[in-house]
């Protein structure tokens, strides 16, 4: 079976968010499960490391219908060594940007010529897809042209259109005016995109993939509700008979505690001396304790690594705040979004210079070390399609506190359960936040439950073996359709 996965990002190429660790990650493991799994994404001259960039080989060349015009493209291919093939599509005016890789007036006409550039390059290249899995917003055109233009055409006839939702928050919503200038779509087919008076892009998708898949199940339930549906509860519920969530996994070749040279000292479960070692560089690190002082430190440690934004659950941290400083927590956060957040965090650095620790903006490396050197992970989410960074904590040795909403609810087990590998809340509210760090504190006292959470954590599977075979089956169900 041929799989041919487009996303706007994918590790270790270019990354933004979790969309890039999933299409870094997902493709290697159809790989290994047999399967031909390609990545398209755009090359982005300007993100791209050089060194990464030398490896690429050029492949062909063709041009795009972009409204009333054509725009160049060009492919570069590489093959990495776990045998997924890299699709590289070039346009140095839409991709070679310098202030990251969204954001840009023109992004809806970027990733229109993305996702059309992606179908006409199959006339281009020997690689046939049996389906294409278009991931987010920006490739959410993709079976929208491909109901539009090549649906008929005998050469791409009968390829299957999977579109998966990371976040409902962002759907590529524009005025109706882009429609035949710049999005190429015929005005008596708007019908597809239109949406509450706008062309909306992941509607589109919606309205036309044969499957939508989203990153858990309990997501996949609540974007029915318009309170996690940020308004496309409507079009969902009129296509919940073709809806599945699958929860994400994780690259555990890249997050491993024991080969992770990120970190100060690795470890394992059989051996987990070096998770103290962690914390105590970390500490130094981030400029709360020196030398023996940090190595001596026993006082739980909260981590948070986040975007700075609202639906991240950032109000109930700053409601909660001093009580969980008070309550004997050292706190070190790492993150960049709205400046309201960046500004208290900065005043809690002030205020407590001895407790509490802010790193603005986001570090790969010390993300890491944060996952590895903390004794506790806060994520209080308003609303998680699926969350990666629990799923880290876990395999490092840290233990999530987290809302019980989307991908968290269906990947953390309280600790009230024997087999709990967290601690969970339900109301969105700082009293309900805070209880449940309290009742991880208290956890923490007792040394040897403690340690008994932190191997149920350090045991628990979130590899893609699972999910990729619940992708495979679907792809092939979609197979058998023709």
């Amino acid at each position: 079976m041929k799989i041919l996965y487009a996303a706007s990002e994918a590790q270790p190429f270019a990354a933004s968010g979790g969309l890039a660790d999933v299409a870094g990650s997902l493709p290697k493991a159809l790989v290994k499960e047999g399967h031909e799994c390609a990545v398209v994404m755009p090359f982005y001259k300007n993100t791209i490391k050089e060194e990464d960039q030398a490896k690429f080989k050029f492949l062909t060349s063709f041009n795009i219908p972009v409204g009333w015009r054509t725009q160049y493209c060009g492919v570069f291919t590489y093959t990495a060594p776990e045998g997924v093939v890299y699709y590289f599509l070039d346009n140095e005016y839409y991709f070679r940007r310098d202030f990251g890789i969204y954001g840009y007036y023109d992004d809806a006409e970027r990733f229109a010529y993305f996702s059309r550039a992606i179908l006409e390059m199959l006339f281009h290249i020997d690689y046939k897809p049996d389906v294409i899995n278009s991931n987010d917003w920006q490739c959410a055109l993709i079976p929208v042209y491909y109901q539009i233009y090549y649906k008929y055409n005998h050469e791409l006839k009968d390829i299957r259109n999977v579109f998966t939702i990371h976040n409902i928050a962002y759907q590529g919503q524009y005025g109706l005016n882009l429609l035949e200038e710049i999005l190429s779509i015929p005005r008596h087919m708007a019908n597809i995109v239109e949406y509450d008076g706008d062309a909306n892009f992941m509607k589109g998708a919606i309205e036309v993939a044969d499957k939508v898949t989203t990153v858990s199940p309990t997501y996949a339930t609540e974007i029915l509700d318009p309170w996690f549906s940020h308004g496309l509860d409507r079009i969902l519920a009129s296509k919940e008979y073709k809806t599945c969530g699958f929860l994400n996994g994780i690259d555990i070749d890249m997050y491993n505690p024991a080969t992770d040279k990120d970190i100060a000292a690795n470890f394992s479960l059989k051996s987990k001396a070096g998770k103290k070692a962690c914390k105590a560089a970390l500490l130094e690190e981030v400029g709360l304790l020196n030398g023996a002082d940090a190595a001596k430190c026993d006082e739980p440690l909260i981590g948070i690594t986040t975007r700075l934004v609202e639906h991240k659950g950032l109000d109930l941290i700053k409601e909660a705040f001093d009580r969980i400083v008070s309550q004997g927590f050292k706190v070190v956060v790492l993150g960049s979004g709205h400046p309201a957040y960046e500004h208290f965090f900065d005043e809690m650095k002030y205020r407590y210079p001895d407790k509490v620790a802010f790193v603005k903006g986001f570090i790969p490396a010390l993300a890491k070390k944060i996952y590895a050197g903390v004794d506790m992970f806060l994520m209080p989410s308003k609303s998680e399609p699926c969350g990666l960074a629990q799923m880290i904590s876990l395999r490092y040795g840290t233990v999530p506190i987290v809302r019980a909403t989307g991908g968290l609810k269906d990947s953390i087990v309280d600790f009230g359960d024997e087999n709990g590998t967290g601690f969970t809340f339900q109301t969105y509210h700082p009293d309900d936040m805070f209880s449940a760090i309290e009742r991880a504190y208290n956890a923490y006292q007792d040394k040897k439950a403690w340690n008994a959470l932190i191997n149920r954590a350090m045991k628990a599977d979130f590899s893609w073996s699972v999910s990729a075979k619940l992708y495979i089956g679907l792809y092939e169900e979609l197979i058998s359709w023709n």
